[in-house]
């Protein structure tokens, strides 16, 4: 199967490692795709930079439907775009929050969520009542680190994520920890050996639910409200969004 991983940012750097952290829980035979978007912004750390992602990765599931991709990953925590995704695809779209979120709900009976800046805990906090996980998540905690700072050669960012991590563990109350970030999924397995508690990656459990779903033969229905898109003009340079139901 063909499962393609959108980083919805433009930091190629990122989105190497999101392949690569995505491609060590595939199974034999599971082919990841992982990009970024032509157009979008360099990280995504506000609600205006997660409304201009959303032309980028509905464009990139535009091109993987035209190749046949089975099923996709939203790889940022905001879970941008997400709805409009399932609507533009055939098989299933997993945001990176979502599946965390629901996982860690499964191993636990509670979890934080450590994330990067202040100003996004709100959006984690939204999705949490979205996916009726407000009773499982204790607290979202902040690093107040720019995503970027993840991908700096001799950051600090390793340390302090696994600082407010021992704080969440200590303070919390919690069974497991949620990274609110794709580019912390490489640091998962680390945190986890050196805090000896759950931690959970969006983007591997992302990968593995999209998986059982195709083998399950499980795709987006369209029957209600994530049927195709409506054909109708866009105009500007959205113009070559307007949906083709051929």
């Amino acid at each position: 199967m063909k499962i393609k991983i959108i980083n919805p940012n433009t930091t190629w750097s990122m989105t190497e490692k999101i392949g690569l952290c995505a491609r060590r829980v595939a199974a034999a035979g599971t082919e990841v795709i992982a990009v970024s978007p032509d157009m979008g912004p360099a990280s995504i750390e506000s609600h205006y930079d997660e409304a201009l992602s959303v032309p980028g990765i509905l464009d990139e599931v535009r091109k993987g439907e035209a190749a046949g991709v089975d099923a996709y990953v939203i790889a940022c925590f905001g879970d941008p775009g997400l709805y409009a995704a399932r609507e533009a695809a055939r098989g299933p779209v997993i945001g990176i929050a979502e599946a965390a979120m629901h996982a860690a709900s499964l191993v636990g009976g509670s979890f934080s969520v450590v994330t990067t800046l202040a100003r996004t805990s709100g959006i984690a906090w939204h999705l949490a009542e979205r996916y009726g996980m407000q009773r499982f998540c204790r607290k979202v905690r902040a690093c107040e680190l720019n995503v970027l700072d993840l991908e700096r050669p001799g950051s600090d960012a390793y340390r302090t994520i696994l600082a407010e991590c021992r704080q969440a563990m200590e303070q919390d109350r919690i069974d497991s920890i949620v990274l609110g970030c794709a580019g912390m999924s490489d640091l998962c397995q680390a945190i986890a050996e050196e805090l000896g508690i759950a931690v959970v990656d969006g983007v591997a459990v992302a990968l593995k639910l999209a998986e059982s779903l195709v083998q399950l033969g499980l795709k987006t229905g369209k029957r209600g409200d994530l049927a195709f898109p409506l054909a109708k003009p866009y105009t500007g340079s959205l113009e070559k969004f307007a949906w083709d139901p051929r």
